[in-house]
């Protein structure tokens, strides 16, 4: 697992692009990542570090070297939109943990789940089960797929999406009646 997260970003991107080349799936993702780091945020932000207020939780350690790990891939417009748009999340999910923590831990556990559930039904249209469950790492990919997939959107990172397109290929709907081979 290690050598793998040493990888440039764009090789982390085709790996996971590869698995991830349906639309509808893509589409799943877009939700269900997000969904899944802000519950990762609450649940995170209940692990305060000392009794201080302004003492960093394990929510803003975990971000802090999940976003050292992305600058470091080599892309820097590609980590910058992580951090934003992960950062976003985390401190969105410091709001939702003021609340009880039985009643914030429930809320997180439930951002997670459904966030797991849309991506697993994005892999049903894809055809193959999901990245993570042979890949380790694909929690920290990811949100750079997401990311990424946004930047696209807006017309940014052309050179990466060429990239990865022609490595993992187009984008399709596959016909779900004939499986993948």
């Amino acid at each position: 697992m290690l050598p793998d997260l040493l990888q440039p970003a764009e090789d982390l991107m085709v790996q996971f692009a590869r698995r991830h080349r349906d639309r509808r799936n893509i589409a799943t993702h877009m939700v269900g990542v997000p969904l899944v780091i802000f519950g990762c945020g609450v649940l995170l932000a209940h692990g305060q570090l000392s009794a201080s207020a302004t003492a960093p939780n394990l929510a803003w350690l975990s971000w802090c070297a999940a976003m050292m790990w992305v600058v470091s891939r080599g892309h820097l417009l590609l980590g910058l939109a992580v951090g934003a748009i992960t950062g976003a999340l985390f401190a969105l999910a410091q709001l939702a943990a003021l609340d009880s923590l039985v009643r914030s831990l429930g809320w997180g556990l439930g951002f997670v789940l459904a966030g797991v559930a849309l991506q697993w039904l994005g892999h049903r249209y894809e055809g193959r089960r999901p990245a993570w469950s042979g890949q380790l790492h694909s929690p920290l990919v990811a949100p750079m797929f997401v990311s990424a997939e946004l930047l696209f959107a807006l017309g940014l990172a052309q050179p990466l999406r060429s990239a990865i397109e022609r490595r993992a290929g187009p984008t399709v709907l596959r016909d779900l009646a004939h499986p993948v081979a």
